[in-house]
C-alpha cells in the first residue's frame, strides 16, 4: 500500500524542467509503469520497494524545488550520483521481489520485466555528457565578465528560466538553499545570485517582443516532451511506431530494419553480431508502453500503413466469435455444470491477456457473470468473482461491471463466500475502487465491515487483500468514518501489540490514514497507543517508524494529554534518534513532535 501511494505521488508531480529534466522524466516514467505491479498487495507491501520509491520521490521533489542554476553548475555531479543510486535502489528492490510468481496477467509480467531492465541499465549507465555550450556559457557568466544578450538568452532557454514566475521561483530556491545549509552551499551564491539578476534583466527586455509574437515559440518549447531513449529506433533515432525484435534481441522500427535487411546486411546494426535469421518479431510490450507515453503527453503517432493489417488483431482473442457465442450460451444454461465450466474458462481467458478481456466483455459476459455471483454452487461463485476481477484489470470494463449492479453482489460474496471467493471479492473491490466515484458506492454498499472481518480471520493472502481494499476505500473521508464505526481500530491496535500475525506493516499504514480523522484519532487515543508506537519507533523498519511517527504527530498535535503520555513512554530519546536516522518524512514528524514537547514545557 505504501509503495502504491508513493508511486501515485510521483505520478502527480508536474512535468520536470531545467537541465535535469530528462533524468527526472525518465525516472518518473519508469515508476509510473510499475503501477500494474503495485496493484498486487505483495508488491505494494514490499518495504524495500516502498523505501526505494520514497527515495525517488524525495529526489524528484528536491530537483523540482531546487535552484536550476545550482543544479547546472556545482550540484550537477552530486545529483547525477543520486539518480544512479536511486535507480539502483529500485532495481535492487525489484531483484528481491518474486513478481514472476504473482497472480498477474502475462503482459503485465512482461511490462514489469522490461521496466526492471530499464532501471538496471539506468543504474549502471554512464551519465549523459554535459551540454558543452551551456557549461562554457555558465563559466563565462559566473565570472562576472560582460555578457552578450545572446549568451544570456541561451542560458535562460537551456535552464528554462524564461518568465518572471520562473525567476521568482529560482530566487526563492537559492534563498532556501542558503538557509537550509546554514551558509553558502559550496560557496558561490553571490555569483549565482548575480547571474540570476542578469537573466531577469534579459527576460524583462525580451518580454515585449515575446508578447508581440504571442509567446508561441516558448509555449511550443515547453509543450515538447523529451522522447525516452528506449522509445527511439537506434537507426533513425525517431520515436518508434512499430517496434520489432531481431534475432540479436535488439528492437528497431520495422521500416528501418527492413530497409537494412533489404540492402543485403546480415548483421545487427547496433551490436554488429551476425543475425541467425531475418524474422522480425513484434515487440508488443514496448509498443504498448510507447502508446501509454504518447497518450500521457498528448502526442498522436502518424498513421502507419504497414500496420493496417494489424487492425483486426487488436480485436482478436484466444476464442473466435463462434467460440465466444458458445461460452455465453453455456453461461446462460440452466445446467449448473455447464455454468461452472464456462465461468472457469472465462476466468482463465480473462487472466491471459488484454485482448481476451476486451472481447469477453464485448461478447456480453459481464452481466452473466454478475448473475452467477448469487449461484448456490461455491465453485461457480468463485469462478465468477475471479473472472470479474480479471476483467476489471482493463479500465473500460470497470464501468461495465459497476453498471451491471455487481457491487452489492460482490459484497455479499465477501460476507458469505468461501475463503477463495472472499479473497478475490476483496481484490475485485480494490480494483474497482481505483475509480474515485466507486469508492463512495462500495462504501455505501456495506463493504467495510466484511472487509474488516476478512482482515481479522482471513488467510494471510486474504488479510492483505482486505487491508489493501480498506486502505484504498479510506482515501474517501466517508469510508474512514465507516471503518472507525465498524471497529477497525481495535483490531489494528491488536496487530501492533502482537506483531507475530505478520500484519504490522498494514496496521500502521491504515492507522496513519485513520489518525487524520477526528473520530479515528479519538478511538486510537482511547486504546493506549503509546507503548506499541514507541516500540515501533525504536525497533521498526524505516517505513513502519515513519508511519508510527505520523500517527504520533496526529495524536500529539491536537491533545496536550497525549504529549504527556508520549513523554511518559520515553518518546523524547526515541524521537531524537529518529530525527537523525529516519526517512525524510519521519525526521520531519519527529522534529515537529519534539518541538511540541518543548513548547509544552515552556508554557
Amino acid at each position: 500500500m505504501a509503495a502504491a501511494t508513493v508511486a501515485a505521488e510521483i505520478a502527480a508531480l508536474p512535468e520536470p524542467r531545467g537541465t535535469l529534466r530528462r533524468l527526472c522524466g525518465d525516472l518518473a516514467r519508469r515508476v509510473r509503469l510499475l503501477a500494474p505491479l503495485l496493484d498486487d498487495p505483495s508488491a505494494s507491501a514490499s518495504p524495500a520497494l516502498a523505501d526505494a520509491l520514497r527515495a525517488a520521490r524525495d529526489l524528484l521533489q528536491s530537483v523540482q524545488h531546487g535552484s536550476r542554476i545550482y543544479q547546472a553548475t556545482r550540484g550537477r555531479d552530486g545529483l547525477l550520483r543520486e539518480f544512479a543510486a536511486v535507480n539502483g535502489q529500485i532495481q535492487a528492490a525489484l531483484d528481491m521481489l518474486p513478481y514472476h510468481d504473482f497472480d498477474m496477467p502475462e503482459e503485465v509480467q512482461e511490462q514489469v520485466a522490461l521496466v526492471h531492465s530499464q532501471f538496471k541499465r539506468a543504474a549502471s549507465r554512464a551519465a549523459d555528457s554535459p551540454d558543452a555550450q551551456l557549461a562554457r556559457d555558465l563559466a563565462w557568466a559566473l565570472s562576472d565578465k560582460p555578457c552578450m544578450p545572446a549568451l544570456l538568452t541561451r542560458i535562460s532557454e537551456k535552464l528554462q528560466l524564461e518568465t518572471m514566475p520562473d525567476m521568482k521561483k529560482e530566487s526563492v530556491a537559492l534563498h532556501e538553499m542558503v538557509i537550509s545549509s546554514g551558509g553558502e552551499p559550496d560557496g558561490g551564491v553571490d555569483e549565482m545570485s548575480s547571474l540570476l539578476k542578469r537573466l531577469k534583466d534579459c527576460v524583462i527586455t525580451q518580454v515585449p517582443a515575446a508578447e508581440a509574437l504571442g509567446g508561441r515559440s516558448s509555449s511550443i518549447r515547453h509543450r515538447s516532451p523529451i522522447i525516452p531513449d528506449e522509445f527511439r529506433c537506434p537507426i533513425s533515432l525517431e520515436l518508434m511506431q512499430d517496434p520489432v525484435i531481431v534475432s540479436s534481441g535488439q528492437t528497431y522500427e520495422r521500416s528501418c530494419i527492413q530497409k537494412w535487411l533489404d540492402s543485403g546486411h546480415k548483421t545487427c546494426p547496433k551490436t554488429q553480431l551476425p543475425l541467425t535469421h531475418t524474422s522480425l518479431t513484434p515487440n508488443f510490450v514496448l509498443k504498448s508502453l510507447i502508446a501509454q507515453w504518447c497518450e500521457a503527453n498528448g502526442i498522436e503517432l502518424p498513421k502507419n500503413k504497414a500496420n493496417s493489417h494489424d487492425k483486426k488483431a487488436v480485436k482478436s482473442s484466444d476464442y473466435d466469435n463462434a467460440g465466444l457465442v458458445s461460452l455465453m450460451t453455456r453461461l446462460r444454461s440452466a445446467n449448473q455444470d455447464e455454468q461452472r465450466a464456462a465461468a472457469g474458462e472465462i476466468r482463465l481467458l480473462a487472466k491471459r491477456n488484454v485482448n481476451n478481456r476486451i472481447c469477453i466483455a464485448e461478447a456480453g459476459a459481464i452481466p452473466l457473470l454478475v448473475n452467477l455471483l448469487s449461484s448456490s454452487d461455491p465453485r461457480t461463485q468463485e469462478h465468477a468473482v475471479t473472472a470479474l476481477l480479471n476483467l476489471s484489470i482493463h479500465e473500460n470494463n470497470k464501468a461495465s461491471i459497476v453498471d451491471s449492479n455487481a457491487i452489492p453482489k460482490i459484497v455479499e460474496v465477501l460476507k458469505t463466500g468461501s475463503m477463495e471467493a472472499r479473497e478475490n471479492a476483496a481484490a475485485t473491490l480494490f480494483s474497482l475502487s481505483v475509480v474515485d466515484e466507486n469508492k463512495v458506492t462500495i462504501g455505501a454498499a456495506g463493504a467495510i465491515p466484511p472487509l474488516i472481518n476478512l482482515l481479522c480471520d482471513g488467510s494471510p493472502r486474504g488479510k492483505k487483500d482486505a487491508a489493501t481494499a480498506i486502505f484504498n476505500l479510506c482515501i474517501y473521508q466517508g469510508n474512514k468514518v465507516r471503518a472507525v464505526k465498524a471497529g477497525i481500530i481495535i483490531h489494528l491496535m491488536n496487530f501492533l501489540v502482537d506483531p507475530t500475525g505478520g500484519m504490522i506493516d498494514e496496521a500502521l499504514t491504515l492507522l496513519a490514514i485513520l489518525a487524520g480523522n477526528p473520530e479515528g484519532k479519538a478511538v486510537i487515543t482511547e486504546s493506549e497507543p503509546m507503548p506499541p508506537l514507541m516500540e515501533v519507533i525504536r525497533t521498526g523498519s524505516p517505513r513502519n517508524r515513519e508511519n508510527a511517527s505520523a500517527i504520533l504527530w496526529s495524536l500529539c498535535s491536537a491533545d496536550a494529554e497525549q504529549i504527556k503520555a508520549a513523554k511518559a513512554a520515553g518518546a523524547e530519546d526515541a524521537l531524537k534518534e529518529l530525527s537523525e536516522t529516519g526517512t525524510d518524512r519521519a525526521k520531519r514528524k519527529a522534529s515537529s513532535i519534539l518541538e511540541l514537547m518543548r513548547q509544552k514545557e515552556e508554557a
